[in-house]
């Protein structure tokens, strides 16, 4: 065996491309939707590195067109997360102890592949899957999943060289082990680059994984499973199942080997996570790892300095993309009195001008929410507010669940800070707005601070610097991305790191270095070359 200290490539983040009329990538993305919605696939779960089917399925739908059939999954049960869970702790040997390079080598393998010929089938997939349009599907399954692999793939290395210093004879290393036992990634719906990140970041570190997705993203999950298969991935070291979540945690939180556990959710389920890992505690051989992204109510506090169109540009862009699915959205939002009006202005208009409609006309700005529970209840936010005399409707409120599950972008303006619609999270296109008498920035900063038990994104708009300071300062715990003139959504990888904490989560900043870190358990070893043959001490010498 040769040896080196090896280099991975500096990463960059991948461009994202325009898909604009004429382009190669417009077109190739065309076929690639056309071509899926003429199939009607049989999507298998993966365990050991074996397609997995059952007789129980469940049947896929595009959000905006839920009369039509994408494919049907397999539904697992207990069984078969105790048969993921086997092949997961079957494949630990061997994977923890292949040379880093060569994992790393499989990921950057994967970002390739996704970067190149999986990019239009990838996208297509979320776009169907996930009623997403264009843009939001690029920047998310394509970009961020590459950037992601990449970045992780470099951060994993710059670890790795993090080493102690060592006194004369001796010679001091630390080895970043893989944790002991498997780690079980539960992933959401709205990012198909979480859904990949959250089974890869532990197993770019040796780690053996158990990865159960939402079932409204399993459509491009399986897609992520081919690519990494297609990559190299070793039989074992990620197993996906689609089980219900309360069948899987009875396995799963009732294993000694349950090594830590790479969430992203609602706070309530990561809660009751929680609590269910503590009470088994005596069950495990280590304190698991419990690494969490969860909720927020996000906000944009806007001074009486600020820009008025950049903040309604920031406001329509940071509410209403993805249909305000999105943990970062802007859902809160706290104007000064003197810009209300030209705000409101500038807002109606780029709502009047927005299409909504399906994925597959690429000129709809707005396309569905997920799925019908989904919009029952932001349907019942906005026909409760509809009818609360406190509450003014600016634009929007429209909800049509015939053809597929649309809800028409909705402002509300409230006069109540506290409102309901200023402090639940609603996870869609409603943006709830507060103005304010413009000599009380102060006061609807820490208003802004206090009225959500949430900590996840946040912005402050103001050409007024000591505003800008300000708003710094009282919102410290307030977002853990924070933005300055500039909408609360969008954390690039390797650029913001991305996590909240509060009711958010645990903070560990997807993205970052500081991840990855959640998923090693660190190994000192101290090396004496010329070790003592006395145990005599030379302040036990006689006078």
């Amino acid at each position: 065996m040769s040896f080196g200290i090896f280099q991975v490539p500096t990463p960059s983040n991948e461009p994202v491309k325009t898909y604009a009329p004429g382009t190669p990538e417009r077109k190739a993305l065309k076929d690639a939707i056309a071509d899926l919605r003429n199939r009607v696939l049989d999507i298998p779960m993966y365990i050991g590195g074996q397609k997995m089917y059952t007789d129980c399925k469940q049947r896929i739908a595009p959000p905006h067109d839920h009369r039509h059939t994408l494919g049907y999954f397999s539904v697992g049960d207990k069984g078969h997360v105790e048969q993921a869970i086997n092949a997961a702790l079957g494949a630990k040997a061997l994977w923890a102890a292949m040379p880093w390079e060569h994992r790393a080598s499989i990921f950057l393998k994967a970002a390739e592949l996704i970067a190149g010929p999986y990019r239009a089938k990838l996208n297509a997939a979320t776009m169907l899957g996930q009623s997403k349009n264009v843009f939001q599907a690029e920047i998310d399954s394509a970009c961020e999943m590459v950037d992601f692999l990449r970045f992780n793939a470099y951060f994993m290395e710059q670890i790795y060289r993090q080493q102690v210093i060592s006194a004369p004879g001796t010679w001091n290393r630390l080895e970043h082990r893989p944790l002991e036992g498997f780690v079980f990634a539960i992933t959401p719906f709205n990012f198909t680059a979480i859904a990949g990140n959250l089974p890869t970041a532990p197993a770019m570190m040796g780690n053996t994984v158990v990865w159960k997705p939402a079932f409204t993203q399993i459509y491009s999950a399986c897609v992520l499973m081919e690519i990494f298969m297609e990559a190299g991935l070793p039989d074992g070291v990620i197993n996906l199942i689609y089980v219900e979540g309360s069948q899987a945690g009875e396995v799963v939180f009732q294993h000694p080997d349950f090594a830590g556990l790479h969430f992203t959710g609602s706070t309530a389920v990561f809660r009751h996570l929680w609590q269910t890992i503590a009470r088994n505690l005596p069950i495990y051989k280590n304190y698991p790892r419990i690494v969490g992204e969860t909720g927020g109510k996000d906000f944009v506090v806007a001074h009486k300095s600020a820009d008025p169109k950049a903040l309604a540009t920031a406001l329509v862009r940071g509410a209403f993309e993805y249909q305000g699915q999105k943990c970062s959205a802007a859902s809160r939002a706290y104007i000064p009195s003197n810009l209300w009006q030209q705000v409101k202005q500038y807002m109606i208009e780029d709502l009047e001008s927005m299409r909504m409609g399906g994925v597959e006309d690429f000129r709809n700005f707005i396309n569905a929410v997920i799925d019908e529970k989904a919009f029952d209840k932001i349907a019942s936010y906005i026909e409760q507010a509809k009818k609360d005399p406190r509450v003014e409707l600016v634009w929007g409120g429209h909800c049509d669940k015939s053809i597929g599950y649309f809800i028409q972008p909705t402002v509300l303006r409230v006069e109540d800070g506290q409102y309901r619609t200023m402090v639940e999270e609603i996870f869609g296109p409603v943006l709830s707005v507060y103005v304010y008498q413009s000599e009380l920035f102060e006061e609807v900063l820490e208003l802004t601070d206090q009225t959500s038990p949430y900590g996840l994104t946040g912005s402050i708009f103001a050409q007024d610097r000591y505003a800008i300071e300000l708003a710094c300062r009282k919102l410290q715990h307030a977002a853990g991305n924070f933005y300055i003139n500039d909408k609360p959504t969008g954390a690039v990888v390797g650029q913001q790191p991305f996590g909240g904490a509060r009711a958010s989560g645990t903070n560990d900043k997807a993205g970052a270095m500081y991840n990855l870190l959640r998923w090693t358990s660190v190994r000192s070893i101290k090396e004496t070359f010329l070790p003592p043959v006395d145990y005599r001490y030379p302040f036990m010498a006689e006078e």
